[in-house]
């Protein structure tokens, strides 16, 4: 079972930025496409970014491209997403999921057996 841990969510104002992360510390996720995905109260959850296992590919989600940057972290084994000029529509718990590979934005094949709980992001003033 794969275990993932998100961090990096926090409540900030709108204009804002944050950085979340993606860990896993007992399989590699070079291995993988890595999706990060949203969910906000009462709202169906939403991909909203994936970077590539193959050639790094990188693909957002309209609503987020050019505010949001993925990026992987090799040695820590981490992926990030760097979010920028926050909107309170932003507001939500992510969740970063590993799969097989990218579907545009979307993490596609997602692996059945992982752990994650996601962290809040509060776009808020």
């Amino acid at each position: 079972q794969f275990e993932l841990v998100e961090s990096g969510g926090d409540l900030v104002q709108p204009g804002g930025s944050l950085r979340l992360s993606c860990a896993a510390s007992r399989f590699p996720l070079d291995y993988y496409a890595i999706g990060w995905f949203r969910q906000a109260p009462g709202k169906e959850r939403e991909g909203v970014s994936c970077i590539s296992s193959s050639d790094g590919g990188t693909y957002y989600a309209d609503f987020v491209k050019g505010r949001f940057t993925i990026s992987r972290d090799h040695a820590k084994n981490t992926v990030y997403l760097e979010m920028n000029n926050l909107k309170p529509e932003d507001t939500g718990v992510y969740y970063c999921v590993p799969g097989s590979y990218c579907s545009g934005y979307v993490c596609a094949d997602v692996h059945p057996n992982y752990l994650n709980q996601g962290t809040q992001v509060t776009v808020s003033s």
